[in-house]
């Protein structure tokens, strides 16, 4: 039985993304049912993690300061809403950085994998983006696409990882992991 863990990317999976990168608190917006589908995750038992890339920092569009704002007006939304994350990965750097960090690489999902002390296999991850999947996937996760944020346009466009899942948004994702995995 995989670990009771959900590893979510952030940007088009809980909230809103946007072309030019979202880079202020208030550009931050939750995708509608985002915030609630969390929380039933967190009611069901299961730990919430994020890996998210946010080359912004690297490309200097925000500073690590306005990039922990963003996350704490997460945070406290989630709160409001009854659900958590219980921590939240990021890559600052740019595509051009030779990191092992930055999505499609899975240097994230080892940290979490190490930092969590915890076997990925089966740990559904979800993501609106190829290399969201591709990452997750190296380390045996279950990916999972969502059709939010740039999800319809990788749906189309993107041979998918083996054995990926397709659902309209998170609460779909969440309502089928509560149901037992089932179809």
């Amino acid at each position: 039985m995989p670990t009771k863990l959900v590893i979510l990317d952030r940007d088009g999976v809980i909230n809103v993304d946007s072309p030019n990168y979202i880079k202020s608190p208030e550009e931050w917006k939750p995708i509608p049912g985002s915030l609630e589908a969390i929380a039933r995750l967190n009611q069901a038992g299961y730990r919430v993690v994020v890996a998210t890339n946010q080359s912004g920092v690297g490309r200097g569009l925000f500073d690590m300061d306005t990039l922990n704002a963003i996350h704490e007006k997460m945070h406290k939304a989630l709160f409001a809403a009854g659900g958590r994350v219980d921590a939240i990965f990021y890559c600052p750097h740019g595509s051009d950085s030779a990191c092992d960090c930055r999505k499609p690489k899975p240097g994230m999902f080892r940290r979490i994998s190490d930092t969590l002390n915890v076997n990925l296999k089966g740990v559904p991850a979800v993501g609106d983006s190829l290399r969201d999947l591709q990452a997750c996937s190296v380390l045996g996760c279950q990916p999972i696409l969502v059709l939010t944020g740039k999800g319809q346009k990788t749906s189309s466009e993107s041979q998918l990882p083996e054995g990926t899942l397709e659902f309209a948004d998170l609460a779909a994702v969440v309502d089928w992991l509560l149901r037992g995995r089932s179809a």
